[in-house]
């Protein structure tokens, strides 16, 4: 029998519907034996997650203002969970004790952690697990940096001994115990690495979606789902803006080459969008897995004779943006041209020094700043050694009345990344879109 660890978000878990809902997924499925909660999340639009209340808790006691109004909420909130869902259990105790500690000055981690705390005892009161709480294998280092190493065996110890567990997700402990958080979303990281540590044949990511989509819905009316797309393609989609999970949340099953299910808690019976393995996804030649973009951007482009000559142009271009703290996202390039694109929250009104400094430092012939660009990602490993992709792409855009501005493709060649006018943008990913999908 294999082993399914399941993570479910916030919406998933926002109020007693929500907790049935997961103990009916969990039942369902014998091989889902570890569950990893988070903080119960907005049940409607003006609802307020949990773990915002804990932080707004902790911020009223650093500037001396009682919080008693803002944690009846929280309590309210978990009494309504614990009568919603019908078992047996008094969280009074619990509640009391966190409160106190805030009081006390808790750390604005240990505040913000004990929603998942609390929906962990909940949930294996609910499901008949048992209930092990991150800290004690889950570690961080005396910088506050996580210990992968030291997290991965103490993983595999704690974990064997308990065949059924709830897991609280978004935090672990420093060496001197106390209570640590990963950045927001970090519950995905626990899950992820619960399912490296007890070998999981797959990890299923709840959340209230039903997977990833080609496209975003916003721009691209009814796009169609992506039912499986590889690390290095979510982490091209999700680097160009899509609203993915972020490869980076997950490592610990890329390194396990676990397969990741994201799943939809109010429609399981949906297939989702499976992540695999860069060589375990059939590519089917001249498909795409996604198109994703960003506004946003800013073009210099440098003209020099014979720049391809001269020793060390490149470097001292980029040791002017590295001066300014301004970090770069594509480079093309050509005999005696070069071009850098900046996200506008880099230059961050740095643009007339870094111009300056480029015609004093490198005497370019000219230099062109082309604001107002946006970039558009087309990702999939069909794309890889098809002939014609670019010229469909680029004639869709060029029917469309799209002016290309700038093109990069990746050495991969599972993306291929245009620029546009800011004004062209939702009509060029429409027209990517109908080239390859409609």
């Amino acid at each position: 029998m294999g082993v399914k660890v399941a993570k479910f978000g916030g919406t998933s878990l926002a109020g007693a519907e929500q907790f049935l809902k997961v103990r009916s997924i969990v039942s369902s499925d014998e091989e889902r034996r570890y569950v990893v909660p988070s903080a119960p999340g907005k049940r409607h639009e003006n609802d307020r997650k949990i773990t915002d209340l804990l932080y707004l808790c902790h911020a009223h006691v650093q500037q001396a203002v009682p919080f008693d109004e803002v944690f009846r909420i929280i309590e309210e909130r978990y009494a309504n969970i614990v009568a919603g869902t019908g078992i047996d259990l008094d969280l009074a105790p619990e509640l009391r004790n966190i409160k106190e500690r805030i009081a006390a000055g808790a750390s604005a981690d240990y505040a913000a952690s004990r929603g998942e705390y609390l929906s962990g005892i909940i949930l294996a009161k609910l499901l008949g697990y048992d209930f092990v709480d991150p800290t004690s294998f889950i570690h961080f280092d005396s910088r506050g940096a996580f210990d992968a190493e030291s997290t991965q065996k103490a993983a595999v110890e704690v974990l064997s001994s308990h065949e059924r567990a709830v897991i609280p997700g978004f935090y672990g402990r420093m060496p001197d115990g106390t209570i640590k958080t990963f950045p927001r979303g970090g519950s995905d990281i626990t899950g992820a690495i619960v399912a490296r540590g007890v070998s999981a044949s797959l990890y299923e990511n709840w959340t209230d979606v039903n997977g990833f989509l080609m496209a975003d819905p916003h721009i691209v009316k009814n796009p169609r789902p992506i039912e499986v797309v590889t690390y290095r393609e979510l982490r091209e989609l999700a680097y160009m803006g899509a609203n993915v999970l972020h490869e980076e949340s997950i490592f610990p099953v890329r390194a396990a080459r676990i397969p990741v299910n994201i799943k939809n808690t109010n429609a399981p019976e949906d297939k989702g969008t499976l992540i695999v393995g860069d060589d375990e996804k059939a590519a089917r030649a001249g498909s795409i897995t996604g198109i994703a973009g960003r506004k946003d951007f800013t073009v210099i482009a440098i003209e020099k004779a014979l720049m391809n000559t001269e020793l060390g142009f490149g470097r001292r271009l980029l040791s002017i943006l590295e001066n300014n703290k301004i970090s770069f996202e594509h480079m093309p390039t050509g005999i005696d041209t070069i071009s850098v694109v900046i996200s506008d929250c880099q230059l961050n009104n740095k643009l007339e020094q870094v111009l300056a400094s480029i015609r004093s430092e490198l005497a370019p012939d000219s230099i062109e700043v082309h604001p107002n660009m946006a970039l558009i990602a087309t990702v999939g490993q069909g794309m890889a050694n098809t002939p014609g992709i670019a010229a469909r792409l680029f004639g869709a855009l060029a029917n469309a009345g799209v002016n290309v501005r700038m093109i990069d493709q990746g050495s991969s060649e599972i993306n291929i990344i245009v620029g546009v006018e800011t004004g062209d943008f939702e009509k060029a990913v429409n027209a990517i879109y109908d080239a390859f999908v409609r």
